[in-house]
């Protein structure tokens, strides 16, 4: 157990139950990625941190690559603050792009608006990610999907060295109490209120390290 209460699995620990499933599982399940990707970073001074550079690219673009390289069935960018300018830094990407207009209500605001992309979507479970997350292996959210196939849980969160993490996984019987959230929160609530959570240790300090200020971004340079 972790010091929130929830059990963790490691790599081969997945791997097994995944083996062990079978068609009990979720084999065929339809698993999307959301990027969250619409905050107004004020930590971070006055520009956008989602568009500053980490060798060439900009953060909220290696996010976005994150989960387009984790061979899920779609991605969807939730933008809100400066989204034409975000949303040119997507350009060419094979996702989807949504509008969060009401992003100055927090993070919750943003996460309700990929829930409703991801029912749209008609999934039966959703992949989010913060798109100030660059250093986040594509293996581990494939990794978050094996477990959830594999029947482990049905909230799942990264974790490395048992700090809890992102991305976090969400089948879609949790997606109601998503959109009950409110604030600039995420779905921590829903995740440690969960009879059904859990924590995969992906070995991915890339889990742990997010971007909120200059300072963050010098030491991923």
């Amino acid at each position: 157990m972790t010091d929130d209460g929830l059990p963790s699995y490691d790599r081969e620990a997945v791997a097994e139950a995944l083996d062990a499933s079978g068609a009990a599982g979720r084999p065929g399940s339809r698993v999307v990625g959301v990027l969250l990707a619409g905050g107004t970073s004020t930590r971070f001074g006055e520009a956008n941190k989602l568009l500053a550079e980490l060798d060439g690219e900009p953060l909220v673009r290696r996010a976005a690559r994150t989960l387009l390289d984790a061979d899920l069935s779609g991605v969807v960018a939730v933008l809100g603050y400066e989204a034409d300018a975000v949303g040119t830094a997507l350009d060419g990407l094979d996702l989807r792009v949504v509008r969060n207009r009401d992003y100055e209500r927090g993070l919750s605001t943003s996460v309700a608006r990929g829930v409703a992309a991801a029912r749209e979507a008609d999934a039966d479970a959703a992949v989010f990610l913060p798109g100030d997350m660059p250093g986040v292996d594509p293996a581990t959210v494939g990794l978050l999907v094996d477990a959830y196939r594999a029947g482990l849980g049905t909230a799942l969160a990264a974790s490395y060295d048992g700090r809890r993490g992102n991305p976090v996984l969400f089948d879609r019987r949790h997606f109601e109490a998503l959109l009950a959230v409110e604030g600039d929160v995420g779905g921590r609530p829903v995740l440690v209120g969960s009879d059904d959570a859990a924590l995969v240790a992906a070995g991915d300090p890339g889990v742990v390290e997010d971007v909120d200020t200059t300072a963050d971004l010098r030491r991923h340079r």
